[in-house]
């Protein structure tokens, strides 16, 4: 239970920064309720991650009847790392590295975050939540819902960044998903080496 505490604080924090530090100084998008959210704070100003928390109230009503065990594995990442990404808004003016830089920089660090909070078996939730709700009534892969959502949120940007920054944002989620793979794999390696450590805490 600590590591899993912890492995949220850290993968929160490292989104928050890499949102805030790389992303938002150059009005890059990432995909998923992350890239909504940013999508919503381009356009209106409002806060990236209370965006997110409130975006993210149907899909956990639903998870809350269809399936609680996606509602209970996936809130606490949520709020907190909505949380994080609102508390660090100040440190998008502490970095002044060029768009392609902070374009990779960026999805390495939300995809690290997100990595690291997919091996303790949580998440932000958001549309990978949706995405779960659905493969379990359309039998379809999660991880191509996903891929599929996550080119629509972009794509719903583009009118927004327009098109030099849709394609840098397309950088970034290239970076997140790389990050995100190579830190679960990391995990499922460990387990098959040692599977009687994923039961300690």
């Amino acid at each position: 239970m600590r590591e899993k505490i912890l492995a949220v604080l850290l993968g929160s924090f490292l989104l928050g920064l890499g949102i805030n530090g790389f992303l938002i100084p150059h009005h890059l998008l990432d995909g998923g309720i992350i890239g909504i959210g940013l999508i919503i704070h381009y356009f209106y100003g409002w806060p990236t991650g209370l965006s997110m928390i409130i975006l993210s109230i149907p899909l956990y009503i639903l998870a809350w009847i269809y399936e609680r065990s996606y509602f209970y594995h996936s809130l606490h990442g949520l709020v907190i790392s909505s949380l994080f990404i609102d508390v660090l808004s100040a440190v998008h003016t502490s970095f002044s590295l060029g768009i392609l830089s902070s374009s990779i920089i960026g999805g390495v660090l939300v995809g690290s975050g997100i990595g690291l909070m997919l091996r303790h078996e949580t998440s932000t939730g958001g549309t990978d939540l949706l995405a779960q709700l659905l493969s379990r009534t359309t039998s379809l892969n999660v991880g191509v819902l996903i891929f599929l959502i996550d080119g629509i949120v972009i794509t719903c940007g583009l009118p927004i960044v327009g098109a030099e920054k849709f394609v840098y944002s397309f950088i970034t989620i290239i970076f997140v998903g790389i990050m995100t793979s190579l830190t679960v794999i990391k995990k499922s390696a460990s387990a098959l080496i040692s599977p009687d450590k994923r039961w300690r805490a």
